[in-house]
């Protein structure tokens, strides 16, 4: 099963154990707008998910009320940032407008995994621990090759099971 942003969304709320009041206040600091109701149906499922059909059930899986679009989920990345680390004395010189990374549904779970990085001042060997404790092994290297920029030389796409179960593992450390 693919994960689409809302999935990603509902699972990262869950393993950080991050209130309805929390997730509007987040999505303000990465400067998206939401009221909570609003929040309340990007975390919900379509009522016609309810079938019990499983082939028609399995393709509505992932419909939620309200779709989570790559802008706004890396909006909350950045405001998770924000939250957790405060907020960064800017350069003289540079904009305060955050920058967004996500170019298409490729790389989002790179950016989530490096934004996660970063709003919970994580090493590497930290987010190599919290994949074994998921029960994924994972070279030094092959993260490396995942939090690298896109484009370059080394570069890898982070599929949904590494994603998937680097929330898990940070669920299993932060819901304990």
């Amino acid at each position: 099963m693919t994960m689409n942003n809302n999935d990603r969304l509902v699972r990262l709320r869950y393993a950080l154990d991050i209130k309805d009041a929390e997730m509007v206040e987040i999505f303000k600091l990465g400067g998206f707008d939401l009221t909570k109701e609003e929040v309340q149906k990007m975390l919900s499922k379509s009522k016609q998910n309810t079938a019990t059909n499983s082939e028609e059930n399995e393709t509505q899986v992932n419909e939620y009320v309200t779709s989570l679009e790559n802008s706004s989920f890396e909006s909350f990345l950045n405001g998770l940032i924000v939250a957790k680390r405060g907020v960064q004395d800017s350069i003289p010189g540079t904009s305060t407008n955050q920058f967004l990374m996500s170019k298409d549904n490729r790389n989002v779970n790179n950016i989530l995994l490096k934004k996660v990085k970063i709003a919970l001042s994580l090493t590497s060997e930290d987010m190599l621990d919290i994949l074994m404790d998921a029960g994924v092994h994972l070279s030094k290297s092959e993260l490396s090759a995942v939090l690298r920029k896109e484009g370059q030389r080394n570069y890898k796409e982070c599929g949904d099971r590494y994603a998937r179960n680097f929330i898990k593992g940070l669920g299993m450390r932060y819901r304990e």
